[in-house]
Parts: structure tokens; sequence; C-alpha cells
């Protein structure tokens, strides 16, 4: 069934279709034990218009193996689910870029002035996801691992054209922190870190780029900094310090052993307050008025996600240019 999924897929008009497939177990059903496998096929279009056709395709191969069909849609993304007897066999997601929304620019003297907005925690809420990859604005997806949407809403926000990060956990001061079941802890040693680092890479797909989750005692540790710096470097990967405490070395030994990077100006969210949140934009805004770029960081959360789609077409108005995080590391 999934060679004949992969074949209607790219017997689609026009531009050849892009296809990945990604497996991943699943239990069963309650009382049977054990685990089935499920493939996950990620199907990219270059137009919306042509999921009607691979539609048809996908209805048909359902009525000749007998199986069920169900059909979701959200921002961007049209996603089909095959079972057999109750049981998910297949998720297939067909994944059109969002087109960007026409703009007028209103320049006013700072159209150099970049401003990149990276919103991390995804992984946990397909709702909060969709949510925030139909802004249609440029943003950076920073998403933590080994979670059950980690590869399912990296995969599909850079199909649909936005970048992404991995939010990698990190040890935290406090002793009341939520841990994460693997994270960088003061101690380990470089082939530890090794093994962490690619182990959550592997379920955080076109992950560009690291930012740290926590870590407040992770990145204030030179020791830690200097074991996971060289394994970034050597993948390509920049880092973008969160700055969680003041006492970091992270920025500085990236810096110091040549891994491309950058530092957090704002945190957007930390009231949950509509207002509050716009008050830090326009902060983020100013800063990167004043020194040429800016990095803000915030949360998928319903007033961050509104307060975002309110005051980025105002920023965007007066000449700020939002940008990836990746233009803004060195």
């Amino acid at each position: 069934m999934t060679s004949e999924v992969v074949a209607a897929a790219q017997k689609i008009p026009g531009r050849k279709s892009e296809v990945t497939i990604r497996p991943e177990l699943q239990p069963s059903r309650i009382g049977e034990g054990g685990r089935s496998v499920v493939d996950n096929i990620y199907v990219s279009l270059s137009d919306a218009s042509q999921t009607s056709g691979f539609a048809d395709a996908l209805e048909k191969i359902a009525r000749r193996h007998k199986i069920s069909l169900v059909e979701t849609t959200s921002p961007g993304v049209v996603r089909f689910d095959y079972a057999f007897d109750g049981v998910r066999t297949h998720a297939i997601h067909v994944v059109t870029p969002l087109t960007a929304r026409a703009r007028t620019r209103v320049k006013q003297g700072h159209e150099n002035a970049r401003l990149a907005i990276i919103i991390d925690d995804l992984g946990y809420d397909r709702a909060a996801a969709d949510a925030l990859l139909s802004l249609g604005f440029p943003i950076t997806v920073s998403v933590l691992p080994h979670l059950p949407l980690s590869a399912e809403v990296a995969e599909e926000a850079y199909r649909r054209g936005d970048e992404v990060m991995l939010h990698l956990p990190m040890q935290s001061e406090s002793e009341t922190a939520k841990t994460e079941e693997v994270e960088l802890r003061v101690g380990m040693n470089a082939q530890q870190v090794d093994s962490a680092l690619e182990g959550m890479l592997e379920t955080v797909p076109h992950a560009v780029g690291v930012n740290n989750h926590q870590g407040s005692r992770a990145t204030a540790d030179p020791k830690l900094m200097s074991e996971l710096m060289p394994d970034l470097r050597r993948r390509g990967l920049f880092f973008v310090d969160s700055r969680t405490l003041a006492s970091t070395v992270a920025y500085d030994t990236a810096e110091r052993l040549g891994v491309r990077a950058a530092s957090r100006k704002v945190f957007l969210d930390d009231s949950s307050s509509p207002e509050v949140i716009l008050k830090q934009l326009e902060l983020a805004a100013r800063d990167a008025e004043r020194d040429g770029s800016a990095i803000a960081i915030g949360h998928p959360r319903p007033d961050t996600i509104a307060a975002l789609a309110q005051g980025l077409p105002r920023l965007e108005s007066r000449g700020i240019r939002l940008v990836f995080v990746s233009e803004l590391v060195q």
C-alpha cells in the first residue's frame, strides 16, 4: 500500500512531488500488547489544487484494500489516515507551502532592521503547531525531541517553508523544573553528549540549528558547553543561546570553538497578557532598529500567536524585515 500511495503521488501532474516516508511505532489496541508500525508519508505539492486528484487516488486504494480512509484539514496540510480493523496503518500528509499574504511595506528609515522570531516548545500540541504555521510570516520553529509530534511538526514546518531548529533540553538550575527524558546534564562526557544529540536530531528532521530548552545550569558549565559545541560544528549546526541565566557561557564557548551563534534579546511571553506580549514584540523591534538585528523567543500559546498575528504586519509596514534566525547567526 505504501508503494501504491507513493506511485499515486508521483503521477500528480505538474512539478514532480516530493515524497518522504517516516515509519512510526504506535501502541496496539488495548489488551493486545505490543506495537504496530504506521507509515507517515509526506507529500509536498506546489499547488493546493493538485490535492483533489490525489485524494481520489487514495480513495481508490482504500476501496481496493477494503480499509477505511479519514480526511482532516489544517492550514497548509491535508491529512489522510488509513486504518484496517480500527488500527491506523498510514498517515499521509499532503503539504502545500503557505502563500505569503500580500503586504504593503511603508519604509520609514529602518528597512535594514532584521527581526527573527523563534517559537519553541513545539512537539506537544497539534493545534498549537497548526495555528503557528498558519501565520504566513517567516517563523523559526524550535521543536523538542522525543515527543509524539516532534518529527511530524518538524517535517510539516520544513515543507511549508519555515525554518526548523532542535529545542535542545538541558539541565536547569531549579530542582523543581520539569526534566525531559533525555537532556544534557553537567558531568556528561563527550561520548554521552554526542550520543544524546544524535538521538534528538533523529526525531527532529531538517534541524539547521539548536537553542537550549531550560538549561540554566548546563549553559553556565564551561566543560559541558565545550563538549557540545564541537558536535554542533561537525554537523554544521548553529547555536542560539536562549539566555535562561545571565551567567551563561554558551554563546562565548560557541564563538571560541567556531560555531555560528547568536543570543536571544527578548522573551515575548513571560506574561500571558496580549498587551504585554505586544509590548515585548515592540521592544524586540526597537532593538532591531537600534542594533540592526534582534532575536525574540516565544511559545506556541494562543495569546502569543494572536499577538504575532496582530503585531507582525505593523512591524513590516514600518520597514522591519522578518527573517529566519539562520540569517542572524555569525
